[in-house]
């Protein structure tokens, strides 16, 4: 089963498989898991994403999943929300194509997306200790949040950076709310958020890790 932006022309089932590809299919570094690779296509930089489980659903099934419909599948669900998003105008990448195959109760899926040019994950960017970034990523995700996107997974690592913007990436379960400005959904994402700030900038020192923080919260205030 497969879906695909009519932009597109003359996706198939072939793309889903990095060794069709060849040496034009690279793996992701960063927050790929194995699952994710660059593609140097005919019609642009794209990537490639196979749903992996996380955790210890893992140790049952990596790559599948209870099929329950074909709408309810991971990748036509985020295919969904991304052309949402990306249709009001949100900094989000254009969706592709997204494909679930069935094997016998179970099924496995994956999405392609369009890759966003010269951008790297939040905690490798050149300007990742600049407080106007900061500030700018806390009033990206207040963005989201006031349109009501949930991102259940908000961390660094699917925050992009590029020299003129920022983006957010991996919408997998994710979903949309009523944009209600007390909703915990929103003091959870930033809670989340928090900690794999912790994590990831564990090479600073507090202090300055703190002083950061308290920058995004004012751009996520001011919004």
């Amino acid at each position: 089963m497969l879906l695909t932006n009519p932009v597109y022309k003359g996706v198939t089932e072939d793309w889903f498989n990095p060794e069709w590809w060849g040496f034009r299919a690279q793996p992701v570094a960063a927050g790929g898991r194995g699952s994710a690779w660059f593609l140097d296509t005919d019609q642009g930089d794209m990537v490639l994403r196979h749903y992996r489980r996380g955790g210890l659903a893992a140790r049952l099934s990596e790559r599948s999943y209870l099929y329950t419909g074909w709408g309810r599948t991971r990748a036509v669900r985020e295919f969904g929300l991304l052309e949402q998003l990306y249709g009001r105008g949100l900094p989000v990448p254009e969706p592709v194509a997204a494909r679930a195959v069935l094997h016998g109760l179970f099924y496995r899926a994956a999405i392609i997306i369009r890759r966003i040019p010269a951008a790297a994950p939040w905690p490798d960017a050149s300007r990742r200790l600049e407080g106007e970034l900061w500030r700018s990523i806390g009033a990206m995700i207040r963005q989201f949040h006031e349109a009501g996107l949930d991102h259940v997974d908000l961390n660094c690592d699917n925050i992009l950076v590029t020299s003129a913007a920022v983006y957010l990436i991996d919408f997998d379960r994710c979903r949309m709310l009523p944009p209600d400005t007390t909703a915990r959904w929103r003091s959870g994402n930033l809670s989340r958020l928090k900690r794999s700030v912790d994590k990831r900038f564990s090479d600073l020192a507090d202090s300055d890790r703190e002083r950061l923080w308290k920058s995004l919260e004012q751009g996520y205030a001011r919004s």
